[in-house]
């Protein structure tokens, strides 16, 4: 296994053991390549593959946009956007990777937050 592979291996891990109400977990590039991830057994896709690989092109697109501002109001620590069937969280891990997580629309999202920034301090 490749070192940041490992660590990626180790940071999804990290981040499903959070909460059961995580969905999904994945790491990204600027470009939108998936480095590392995957989705919890057992749950119900809402998005077909092709609106899947959409959306995260979109998430990636704006993430890093959005922070083109960072040097007048400082760096984004995340974003989330709550629909009705899912809360949706975008993370930067460093200047060039970005963490994507959806979980239930109940998901405690404060706790989950702050937890996630532990995880990725330590990382």
């Amino acid at each position: 296994m490749m070192p940041n592979r490992e660590k990626f291996y180790t940071l999804y891990n990290s981040i499903m053991s959070l909460d059961p109400k995580i969905r999904f977990v994945t790491i990204l590039d600027k470009a939108g390549t998936i480095l590392f991830g995957g989705q919890r057994e057992g749950i119900q896709n809402y998005l077909s593959e092709d609106e899947q690989k959409k959306s995260i092109k979109h998430v990636t697109n704006t993430w890093f946009s959005r922070n083109q501002c960072s040097t007048g109001i400082g760096d984004g620590k995340y974003a989330m956007v709550e629909y009705d069937k899912v809360k949706r969280f975008t993370f930067p891990l460093n200047t060039s990777h970005i963490v994507y997580v959806t979980a239930e629309p109940d998901v405690d999202h404060n706790a989950f937050v702050n937890n996630f920034l532990k995880i990725k301090n330590s990382f």
